[in-house]
């Protein structure tokens, strides 16, 4: 049977799929999936695979994506990370028997995708994309697909998309920001790019990007004219986004643990997922937050996760008529709803620019509240302070300006003692290091054997 391509693919392989849940790092596992699909969503992505981990490691291949057949789970597609077109194509050729089409990841925007050379910061080298989609696509008996973010200018974004179609791309799927924007700095996709894409070029789109509700979809659709929506966070949040519905977190939260235990997956993931889904109630009921953290079976996250339906049962009982929401949310705190990122603060330049994770965090010290990471740092130590007057003053290298030693002879910290001490042929015996004793024992040595 020939293969299919564009929308002859999207129409008769995806089922002309409209709500997808977009591949995400340990989040998409068959589980969710199986929970997303039985709540609206038409089509899943795996989570993002490392195509050379893929190619050699049989255990990697069996975790992710040989486990088990599970026909609930199509139409599927298999995402891949890669920068190297042969790689690619052999981990591809082991997993288009297990799924609908391949994906090459060209979003991702992490620190790691920067390491690897992957993702997002593959997007500047058009020749290396061009041969790794077209090899796919002439290998594979699966069409190939690609996952990309803007550029900040809608024209470039534009020939990046038809460069990407007339290699052999069948579906683009568009992330309406840019590369740099993510965490604090995430703002707002621009769907302005993505329906400029749509109307470039002539196989199918899929949006990604400011998706929280169901009226959300549907507004994208009409405003960018795209064939489908991708959820990513706001799936996370409230896997019955496609069905319009805001069900009780438990509800979800019981549903999944369910599935879980016929389609096992790392207590991690389960974790994260229960983050997501009770985050708002972990706001309020903070202690509970800590002993999520800690359990270390399923059975014990399945008891947190009790204890929270509980503390909200409480809490409604307790409603009074006519009460709205606290701090600005839609809902209660035990109803599934979105969760909208914080922006960054203004003030950071003399400009008023975006200040950066790190000044983000940095600022909290002084208030009651801390972050997330300096939280867990707390957790691990509860003596730890981040009060700047506690921390202990060091003196400073008189060259550099960083800790010096305290026995230091010259004074220095000790990457600049050590330079000086064999400049000068001189020891620092704060520091251990004895260049002129060496020098001497050599010097005598070698006298000596002059004389014999």
């Amino acid at each position: 049977m020939p293969k299919l391509q564009g929308f002859e693919f999207w129409s008769r392989t995806l089922g002309g799929a409209r709500h997808v849940v977009a591949p995400m790092v340990d989040q998409s596992e068959l589980a969710w999936r199986l929970l997303s699909r039985r709540h609206g969503a038409q089509l899943c992505y795996t989570p993002m695979l490392h195509a050379q981990v893929f190619v050699r490691d049989a255990n990697y291949r069996k975790d992710n994506l040989y486990c088990e057949v599970c026909p609930e789970d199509r139409p599927l597609i298999v995402q891949f990370c890669a920068n190297d077109p042969e790689v690619f194509v052999q981990a591809a050729l082991l997993a288009q028997d297990y799924c609908d089409a391949v994906d090459l990841n060209l979003g991702c925007p992490q620190m790691i995708a920067k390491r690897g050379h992957y993702g997002a910061f593959l997007q500047e080298e058009w020749d290396l994309l061009q041969r790794m989609i077209l090899l796919a696509h002439e290998k594979l008996s699966v069409p190939v697909t690609c996952k990309i973010r803007v550029f900040p200018e809608i024209d470039k974004t534009v020939k990046y998309a038809q460069m990407l179609e007339k290699a052999g791309c069948q579906l683009l799927t568009v992330h309406g920001r840019t590369k740099e924007q993510k965490g604090p700095l995430s703002g707002t996709a621009s769907w302005e790019h993505i329906k400029a894409v749509r109307k470039a070029v002539t196989i199918p789109v899929f949006a990604n990007g400011n998706i929280q509700c169901l009226q959300d979809v549907e507004r994208c659709i009409r405003d960018t004219g795209v064939q489908g929506v991708m959820s990513a966070e706001g799936n996370l949040h409230n896997p019955a986004l496609f069905e319009g519905r805001s069900p009780a977190v438990w509800e979800l939260a019981e549903e999944y643990l369910d599935i879980v235990r016929q389609h096992p997956c790392p207590l991690s993931c389960v974790r994260a997922h229960l983050f997501k889904l009770w985050h708002h109630t972990l706001q309020v009921h903070r202690q509970l937050r800590e002993e999520l953290a800690k359990v270390k079976t399923l059975e014990g996250v399945a008891a947190v996760s009790q204890e929270l339906k509980l503390r909200c049962q409480e809490d409604m009982s307790r409603q009074k008529e006519g009460e709205k929401p606290p701090g600005g949310l839609p809902f209660f705190h035990w109803i599934c709803q979105p969760y909208f990122r914080p922006g960054p603060r203004e003030g950071s330049k003399e400009n008023g620019g975006a200040r950066s994770k790190r000044a983000l965090e940095e600022e909290e010290v002084g208030t009651d509240v801390l972050s997330k990471n300096k939280q867990k740092k707390q957790l691990r130590n509860p003596h730890k302070t981040f009060d700047p007057s506690l921390k202990p003053k060091y003196a400073k290298c008189d060259q550099c300006g960083n800790p010096k030693g305290n026995r230091c002879v010259f004074n220095l910290c000790r990457g600049c003692c050590k330079k000086r001490a064999f400049r000068e042929a001189a020891d620092c015996p704060g520091h251990g290091l004895l260049f002129k004793t060496k020098l001497e024992k050599s010097l005598a040595w070698k006298g000596a054997r002059q004389l014999s």
